[in-house]
């Protein structure tokens, strides 16, 4: 249930309306803040703690970084959460705990899973539907979880159900660039 808090939370900063992206996403800004990391492309900003306490947000989402301009009356929005854990952890055995325990969510519907390369290790991107909150619509997740040292740390993005091809493009560069090393390379 731990897990499942932060897609609620998630859903509470989509509120908004109109608006799309431009197809094509580009590096930037490399984002690092001492513990996670992951290029932003234009039009997308990072939400400060003050926002994120403002909204209820838990205190395990560390960052969230927040789309500009809304999607189909949602502002599309990625999470960082960090999780402790008792023991270490690979990040395989991480990222495949993290795609089952988001199955019991309400509305759940398995869209894809894609490879991704985060800190040299092969993970699955999970993307899927659930409605965490019944009165937030039905919404589409892209997720990817990896460990580092005495913690996990998952990525979802929340976005509409029917996304434009300019920001599944825009969510992939986020995701596909995560990072919990310092001096990783952003790919562009």
């Amino acid at each position: 249930m731990k897990r499942l808090m932060p897609l609620a939370a998630l859903c509470v900063l989509l509120a908004a309306c109109g608006g799309s992206e431009s197809t094509e996403a580009t590096c930037e800004y490399a984002y690092w803040d001492g513990t996670v990391g992951t290029c932003l492309p234009a039009g997308w900003h990072v939400v400060d703690r003050d926002g994120l306490d403002q909204k209820g947000v838990p205190r395990d989402v560390i960052v969230a970084f927040q789309a500009d301009a809304p999607s189909a009356g949602q502002f599309p929005t990625v999470t960082v959460t960090k999780e402790p854990l008792a023991r270490p952890v690979a990040s395989e055995a991480y990222s495949a705990a993290s795609v089952e325990s988001v199955k019991g969510l309400p509305g759940f519907a398995e869209i894809d899973q894609r490879d991704v390369v985060i800190d040299d290790v092969p993970l699955k991107l999970h993307i899927y539907s659930a409605q965490p909150r019944p009165d937030e619509p039905k919404t589409r997740f892209y997720q990817v979880s990896a460990a580092s040292g005495p913690a996990g740390y998952t990525y979802t993005a929340a976005i509409p159900l029917s996304p434009d091809s300019g920001l599944e493009n825009q969510i992939l560069l986020i995701l596909g660039n995560a990072t919990m090393r310092k001096a990783a390379e952003t790919k562009k």
